[in-house]
């Protein structure tokens, strides 16, 4: 009779056993939601040691909030067309379908959970820099006459991320298509110029 073993982990270090745990971390969140994706499950995924993992992230949320924060990054475009509408619509488009999916679920809920302050430090300046992404968009409007001189720019991108994130934490209501147009439109008719000036008049 013959035991099947589990394989030794591998010596993985550096800059290659990061992303081994993060894609890990990744693919578990896909196939097994937020409550399956466990330290010692990336671990087992990625080839190595459970220690090694806790002595990089030191928590669990440390890790996912590394791993959905790449994983944003590359799912999340900077569009620059030249019209700030159409911008924010594909921003905000792919904000909506990162959100649908169990990665963008997740990291939004990571942030809302009761262990939400054992990665304030990390958190803050995540959510700061994906708003900063639409806050360039808005002052590139902003350069080109198409909104108001006066329009705050951070205000505008929570206002336009700030429905998405209400349906995904508070009411369940479905990420639609067409939504972020609607939010865009909604939100920059409120930011043109007054007098008739702009690229609107």
């Amino acid at each position: 009779m013959t035991t099947e073993k589990t394989p030794a982990p591998l010596r993985r270090r550096g800059e290659r056993m990061r992303q081994a745990v993060l894609a890990a971390t990744v693919g578990l969140l896909t196939s097994e939601g937020l409550t399956g994706t466990t330290v010692a499950a990336v671990a087992r995924a990625a080839g190595v040691h459970e220690t090694s993992v806790y002595r990089r992230w030191k928590t669990r949320e440390n890790l996912l909030l590394d791993a959905l924060g790449s994983h944003a990054d590359e799912a999340l475009p900077a569009p620059d067309t030249g019209d700030v509408r159409q911008d924010l619509t594909q921003l905000m488009s792919a904000v909506s379908d990162y959100l649908a999916s169990p990665q963008g679920a997740a990291l939004l809920h990571l942030g809302a959970s009761p262990d939400a302050g054992s990665v304030e430090a990390e958190r803050l300046p995540y959510w700061d820099a994906r708003l900063e992404r639409g806050e360039d968009i808005v002052r590139r409007g902003v350069e080109r006459g198409e909104l108001a001189p006066d329009t705050d720019a951070r205000l505008v991108a929570e206002t336009l991320a700030g429905p998405l994130f209400a349906r995904v934490l508070l009411t369940g209501a479905p990420l639609d298509r067409g939504l972020a147009r609607r939010i865009v439109d909604l939100t920059l008719d409120g930011a043109r110029p007054r007098g008739g000036g702009g690229a609107d008049g």
